[in-house]
């Protein structure tokens, strides 16, 4: 399917992709950097967990990159590009594995990524580039020149010393020369209006050069990994179709968010598929993303501490009095009063009048101890099950 979000393992999506399809495929995997990282969104309000940690060392990593490969090869049209995007913690490995899996000859390019950004001071020069593989399928693939403007300096040295009087020859000067394989992009730093909050988004500039160099319009963009969906909103603006996959639902719904502030409209422009709607699928999320699953449809903000959050794991800014609401999330069966003692215990430290707790079930004594405590005036908490919220988010349609 073309224009369509799959929600997944890449390993089991790409099955269910047509073998030959694919006009331009472009990943960014997690990097082998053992780092976990804490996402703060763009309003710097919310806190999402994000992992980019690999257990068993490179050969595992390898071992787990090589068969999604494999696939995606198998997906690309014999004209058509595959970029993969890594940094030195395991381009050299990567390098090794795509000479096997599209053959040496096929080879294009290594493109360097080179941007600026504040870093601490360390004992080895400083990391300020991105590795960038370009391989082909065949040897006739799709390649639409691109050039490397000449700053105005240049364009008035040239004009003085060669007379150029002709505007034809003024124009191939404002063109510019055969843009090279080192690319001066900007990293999408805090303040950038483009930001989405993904830790390791890449910048628009990036994959539009991408996109335009090894694509034509009508043509498919496939992006295996594609976390906040920079790939979908460039394919999306440059009139290429796409596909877009991501194991993550936290991730598929940033992109869903993207592309609305885009005007592009879901169930009309593309199709969602595979986001968690059983409580079998929520039971199978990793902690984090279930949580982060909860504050989406409750419409709520993340606590900004993850650790130490001493019971609150998020809140509500519009309830009955007006007031911040408390929520904890336990991706558990048989909540107890135990749970609610600790609750009532961390609302009434922050002074909330009243909390939500989200679980898939809870017990007879939970109930009766959130009675209690509504009758006797001292804080209003409301039980929540997962399935009312998978029944509300289906009754909206």
């Amino acid at each position: 399917m073309e224009n369509a979000l799959y929600c997944g393992d890449n390993l089991e999506v790409l099955e269910k992709i047509e073998k030959e399809s694919v006009d331009l495929i472009y990943i960014d995997p997690p990097f082998f950097s053992n780092r976990q990282y804490e996402v703060i969104w763009h309003d710097e309000a919310e806190i999402r967990s994000f992992e980019d940690r690999w257990e068993g060392g490179i050969e595992n990593y390898i071992a787990w990159m090589k068969p999604r490969v494999q696939l995606m090869d198998k997906v690309l049209k014999p004209t058509g590009s595959f970029y993969l995007h890594c940094d030195w913690h395991a381009n050299a490995y990567l390098r090794i594995m795509m000479d096997k899996i599209f053959e040496r000859n096929n080879f294009r390019n290594e493109i360097i990524w080179y941007y600026r950004r504040w870093t601490n001071v360390s004992m080895n020069f400083q990391r300020m580039h991105d590795v960038i593989f370009w391989y082909s399928k065949t040897d006739d693939y799709t390649f639409n020149k691109l050039f490397q403007p000449f700053s105005d300096k240049t364009i008035h040295r040239k004009i003085s010393r060669d007379g150029i009087t002709n505007l034809a020859k003024t124009r191939d000067l404002e063109k510019g020369i055969v843009m090279h394989d080192v690319w001066d992009i900007p990293y999408v730093h805090s303040q950038s209006k483009e930001r989405q909050g993904y830790p390791t988004q890449k910048p628009e500039a990036l994959l539009e050069r991408i996109i335009t160099a090894s694509s034509k319009e009508g043509d498919v963009v496939l992006d295996a990994f594609c976390g906040c969906g920079t790939a979908m909103a460039v394919a999306h603006r440059l009139k290429r179709k796409w596909i877009g996959i991501d194991i993550s639902p936290t991730a598929i719904k940033l992109v869903e968010k993207r592309l609305k502030k885009m005007g592009v409209v879901k169930d009309e422009h593309y199709k969602s598929i595979g986001l968690p709607t059983t409580e079998k699928e929520l039971k199978k999320l990793k902690p984090f993303e279930f949580q982060n699953w909860v504050m989406d449809e409750m419409d709520a903000r993340i606590s900004k501490c993850k650790v130490g959050d001493m019971g609150i794991d998020g809140y509500l800014t519009k309830t009955l009095y007006h007031e911040k609401a408390g929520i904890q999330v336990k991706q558990s069966d048989n909540v107890g009063r135990n749970v609610i003692d600790n609750f009532e215990t961390a609302l009434k430290r922050e002074k909330y009048r009243q909390g939500y707790i989200v679980s898939f079930s809870f017990t007879k004594g939970a109930y009766e101890e959130v009675a209690r405590l509504r009758n006797a005036a001292e804080l209003e908490i409301k039980l929540i099950t997962a399935q009312e919220l998978l029944d509300k988010r289906k009754a909206k349609g």
